[in-house]
């Protein structure tokens, strides 16, 4: 690998992490706390169905469309995180990009008519969107200045 692909894979990996550990906690605690825990599942999929009507192809049956909005949010949330990027300041940029998804998560998905209920349902639903939200963009700074500190450890 040249150096100069280097911080791509790195900030590509970075975001990646971020996104396997949001994904992960979203659908673990939904099983766990069915009643409030945010569901983004349904927010993606309700997404993926208008986008799906509005360009007049056939609605894929639950489970195909589960599988679809899970590799979706994966592979979204993973170059949202990349931003993250590396070098100085992978600590605030991890913060800043998960607390803005978060918060985005929360406020936006009524404006799209995506429905409020699945992360704006109760305060403890809200609360929770955002944390996970800034957990994964802290693990994506976390895996970027660990593969950082890796490759100076690499080239002494």
């Amino acid at each position: 690998m040249s150096s100069s692909s280097s911080p791509l894979v790195q900030a590509l990996g970075s975001g990646l992490a971020g996104a396997v550990v949001l994904n992960a906690v979203h659908e673990t605690v939904r099983h766990l706390r069915p009643v409030d825990a945010p569901r983004m599942d349904i927010l993606g999929e309700r997404g993926l169905r208008r986008l799906l009507f509005n360009v007049n192809a056939p609605q894929p049956d639950q489970d195909t469309a589960y599988v679809l909005t899970l590799a979706g949010d994966v592979v979204s949330n993973g170059l949202y995180y990349s931003l993250v990027g590396t070098g100085r300041g992978v600590w605030w940029r991890g913060a800043a990009l998960g607390l803005a998804a978060g918060v985005g998560g929360v406020l936006l998905p009524g404006p799209l008519g995506l429905g409020n209920g699945p992360s704006n349902r109760t305060p403890q639903t809200k609360a929770m969107t955002v944390a996970w939200y800034l957990l994964g963009g802290i693990v994506a700074a976390a895996a970027s200045a660990g593969w950082s500190k890796a490759g100076s450890r690499r080239s002494m």
